[in-house]
């Protein structure tokens, strides 16, 4: 069973669903998982860092924000917060131009941003597909853990 996580938004979920975000660009996908429970979930962020005057209920774009948010819902379901670990996948350099660099594209600060968070949060980063400039398809398998990246105009995949 396939669960579609779209831009700005996450699921929480438990095997055997498979959450997938595709269109990927500079957009971070962030899988956390609770291997005992096989409880896991998945965000789609797009820019890195809530602002302090960022909306209530806008949460959901940021990556911060997203990631302390996923956390807890996985908590409140049952997941042992000390037994999570995460994933990511995404942050493209899509539209580079003279005046942005590879350091300063959106795509690497939304990968900086989730590690930035994932370590404040004390969650181990067990794997990661960031840069470059092509756009991915992801699916996180609640069943394993395991996060298949597709790139665009690439036959190969990228296990996890």
């Amino acid at each position: 069973m396939s669960d579609r996580v779209s831009i700005a938004q996450a699921r929480i979920d438990q095997a055997p669903v498979v959450l997938k975000a595709s269109g990927l660009g500079s957009c971070i996908a962030v899988g956390i998982y609770d291997p005992e429970s096989r409880l896991g979930g998945m965000g789609h962020m797009l820019l890195p860092f809530r602002p302090k005057q960022a909306p209530l209920g806008s949460a959901g774009k940021y990556v911060d924000a997203r990631i302390f948010q996923m956390v807890d819902e996985l908590v409140r379901a049952g997941a042992s917060r000390e037994k999570l670990v995460a994933k990511i996948a995404g942050g493209a350099n899509m539209f580079e131009t003279t005046y942005q660099t590879l350091i300063n594209s959106i795509g690497a600060r939304n990968a900086r941003s989730a590690r930035e968070t994932l370590v404040g949060l004390g969650l181990p980063l067990l794997g990661e597909d960031v840069g470059g400039n092509r756009g991915r398809t992801v699916e996180f398998d609640l069943a394993t853990g395991n996060m298949m990246v597709y790139c665009a105009h690439d036959s190969e995949q990228l296990s996890l």
